[in-house]
């Protein structure tokens, strides 16, 4: 072979290299990064990037939500039920700016998630150009970090970084912005990167030994001890850690809200949720303990109430992986700074013993004194839905919430067995989440019940993400508690306001079971106590695709226990007061 013809036979090999553009380029890193599923909604910044779902021939599915807001929460429930990232694309401008709402509650409630938006291009960032928003710093606030793509052979440092700050840590959401002309541009790079961040380690912090061996000498000596688990035991995937160190020292548990999973809610050292309205036995607990130990948890407004005097007459252990945590919001007596699951393997290591018997049967004596009950001859209540519904499953189902008053039955009534089974949205008390947010878990939890429960209010706010149900066949339960107002907001109106109702009667509700039906999912509408038994379980063996559940429950219910925002334990209301009460000084 001449030397010219061996030029032009590698030329021709040459020429058969795979050429990568940015979107393309992005999409490997993404199937690097083991990603299952795309959520996401398309418009004209981010062409490239859906067109490279197809033109890469890849193995990661594109599920387009019906709105932004959707994909956001559906990326959401499928990261907290699955426990990897889930990941969002959308486009520039209003898509972009969609999925606020959505980065807000996975950040506050540190859920990894990745959201991808397009951007206009380069030389028109700036000039008010179609459909630019500088999403950067819109969502500075509401993300742990965010990037702006700047260069095409970025984009595999982009991703690699963006994963490992979502994941480690504390996790929390991400946003990359990729203006269409990075996207679209000639990727010329190595797809493959190593993490390098200076500032940044995904080293756990330091254990230190002797306070472990603090913690579990003021744990064998209390008298009254309580732990108090929070999202970050189930975050560092230690529940199997904490069941054993409870049975180890002899622990009653209580959760947060969040925290609902980390210790199975059926079993005898389970408190259930405490706070605002938590178990009354579950705060009285907490008021009474000498030493507490809450691992995992923020200690949110809603748990503390009156800071004084919740951290009156107890010593207290805050076991958090974020610092930035202790101290902020009670004062603690030993701040731990350590991963969850670090901290319990650490206590469970010492084999230490302890025994508080008469301490757990004074709880088990509240447990009985004030049990968590409803009324069954006022006709159907939210309380008895959500109960039968636990028992028919019994307490198996992965069960993501709304907002409001069901929200805080669906803690009570609906004990959760495992960890990642109740997907809520905490700190954001974002309304709209429930349902996509079942939808995301359906796709992290094929062939398990997945039940979606919420008020008449927080459904309409996505009802629209009916139509990814059906379209994609989800067999996700989704069980809409209408009562025709927004209940919790009412509530208070009541008990602080005078019942001087506001802005709360949701009247003009639609009738859900014929929405639905138009949406071709089977629907069922229940209205009468006697219907509700066979109703739910023909719903819940119905597997061919989503069901909606329609149930007309009583108006005007009140949730009790209930601490007012802002009040001390002491203040709380076990059942309906006789008597209007002072304004409190938190929002709902």
């Amino acid at each position: 072979m001449s030397v010219t013809t061996k030029k032009q036979s590698q030329a021709k090999k040459a020429d058969k290299t795979v050429r990568l553009d940015g979107a393309q380029a992005l999409v490997r890193c993404l199937e690097a990064q083991g990603v299952e599923y795309i959520f996401g909604y398309s418009g004209g910044a981010a062409i490239p990037i859906f067109d490279a779902l197809v033109t890469t021939h890849t193995g990661i599915k594109l599920i387009m939500a019906r709105h932004e807001q959707g994909a956001t929460h559906m990326a959401d429930g499928y990261a907290r039920a699955s426990g990897k990232p889930g990941v969002v694309l959308v486009t520039s401008g209003p898509g972009a700016s969609n999925t606020v709402t959505g980065l807000m509650t996975a950040h506050m409630d540190s859920v990894p998630i990745i959201v991808i938006s397009g951007q206009q291009i380069r030389s028109m960032l700036g000039l008010d150009a179609f459909q630019e928003a500088d999403i950067f710093n819109i969502t500075m606030p509401v993300v742990k970090h965010n990037y702006l793509v700047r260069e095409t052979n970025d984009i595999p440092r982009v991703v690699a970084e963006a994963f490992h700050i979502a994941t480690s840590g504390r996790p929390g959401p991400v946003l990359i912005d990729m203006p269409k002309d990075v996207s679209s541009g000639s990727f010329t790079g190595n797809l493959k990167h190593d993490v390098s961040l200076p500032g940044f380690s995904n080293q756990t912090p330091l254990l230190n030994p002797e306070q472990v061996r603090q913690v579990a000498e003021m744990v064998r000596n209390a008298k009254r001890p309580v732990v108090l688990a929070g999202h970050g035991v189930l975050i560092a995937n230690a529940s199997q850690q904490l069941q054993t160190f409870a049975d180890m020292y002899d622990l009653p548990v209580t959760t947060t809200l969040l925290g609902k999973g980390a210790i199975d809610e059926t079993s005898s050292r389970a408190l259930g949720m405490l706070g605002m309205h938590g178990t009354a036995y579950a705060n009285k607990a907490v008021m009474e303990a000498d030493v507490l130990i809450n691992i995992g948890s923020r200690f949110d407004d809603r748990i503390v109430g009156d800071a004084a005097a919740f951290a009156q007459d107890k010593t207290i252990v805050h076991v958090d992986i974020d610092v930035a945590e202790h101290q902020k919001m009670v004062p603690v007596d030993v701040a731990v700074h350590a991963d969850a699951r670090e901290f319990l393997d650490a206590m469970v290591k010492l084999k230490g013993k302890a025994s508080h018997v008469g301490w757990n049967q004074h709880i088990d004596g509240y447990k009985k004194q004030y049990p968590l009950n409803y009324r069954e001859d006022e006709g159907l209540t939210q309380q008895q839905v959500i109960d039968t519904l636990a028992r028919l499953t019994k307490n198996d189902a992965v069960v993501a919430t709304d907002v409001g008053q069901h929200q805080m039955w669906a803690a009570q009534f609906y004990r959760t067995r495992r960890p990642n089974d109740w997907l809520s949205s905490g700190g954001a008390g974002t309304m709209g989440f429930g349902m996509p947010a079942a939808l995301g878990a359906a796709y992290a939890r094929p062939g398990q019940t997945v039940i979606a429960i919420c008020g008449d209010g927080g459904f309409q706010m996505t009802e629209y993400e009916l139509a990814t149900a059906a379209i994609h066949e989800l067999p996700v339960k989704i069980v809409v508690l209408n009562n025709h107002y927004l209940g919790m907001v009412r509530q208070w109106q009541e008990l602080f306001y005078d019942d001087r109702l506001s802005g709360v009667d949701m009247e003009g509700n639609p009738d859900f079971a014929k929405l639905a039906e138009s949406y071709g999912i089977k629907a069922v509408n229940i209205e009468h106590v006697d219907e509700l038994e066979d109703s739910l379980k023909a719903a819940l063996d119905y597997n061919d695709g989503p069901v909606l559940i329609n149930c007309e429950v009583i108006k005007t219910d009140n949730v009790y226990p209930m601490i007012p925002a802002g009040g001390a334990y002491s203040s709380m209301l076990v059942s309906a007061p006789t008597r209007k009460l002072d304004k409190p000084t938190g929002s709902t």
